[in-house]
């Protein structure tokens, strides 16, 4: 499949079959993510791949929103991945309180798209999710207290007759600037 392509299939999945991700694909999408870039090459991640049930399950309560109205989902998915954030290394610290940019947090979003774009790419679904009850998931995993858990991706597979959504985005003349922001 060509980049393009690979971009345009990939989409945040809601529906999953429950069928179990082989061990081998979900080691594929890890190594994509772990050789994903980060600022001074710090790395500032773990990646905790909840496959038993019953934590899968824990987790997915842990997902649902206010009054059960989203992430009901997650609870189809066969596997939940955690991205832990890692301390980086001390000139990444000191350069992003300088420039005042967490580039942890980018960094961990760069390896999330590698995670999902290879997910894409091996006949997978995925879906980020950024609304969590952090403290919980924290203690089902036994991520340390002074580390957080910024992002969780789910990972199954489809079902056959599920839509594949037209991406609907800003047109490029509202996003693309030459030479200046102000400038066309």
């Amino acid at each position: 499949m060509k980049f393009n392509e690979l971009i345009l299939k990939r989409q945040s999945d809601r529906k999953y079959t429950g069928k179990p991700v082989e061990h081998e694909k979900l080691m594929q999408c890890l190594e994509a993510a772990r050789l994903a870039p980060s600022a001074s090459n710090s790395q500032p991640w773990t990646f905790v791949a909840a496959i038993e049930k019953q934590l899968v399950n824990n987790l997915a309560k842990a997902s649902v929103g206010p009054l059960r109205s989203f992430n009901n989902f997650v609870k189809q998915a066969p596997v939940i991945v955690a991205i832990v954030m890692e301390k980086p290394k001390v000139i990444t610290e000191v350069g992003g309180k300088i420039k005042k940019k967490e580039y942890p947090l980018i960094d961990i979003g760069i390896a999330a798209e590698h995670f999902c774009l290879q997910a894409t790419e091996l006949g997978l679904g995925t879906c980020m999710l950024g609304w969590f009850d952090e403290k919980k998931v924290m203690e089902l995993l036994n991520v340390p207290e002074d580390r957080n858990v910024p992002l969780l991706i789910t990972l199954g597979y489809t079902p056959e007759n599920y839509k594949h959504r037209k991406k609907i985005r800003k047109k490029p003349e509202e996003v693309f600037r030459f030479n200046g922001y102000n400038k066309s």
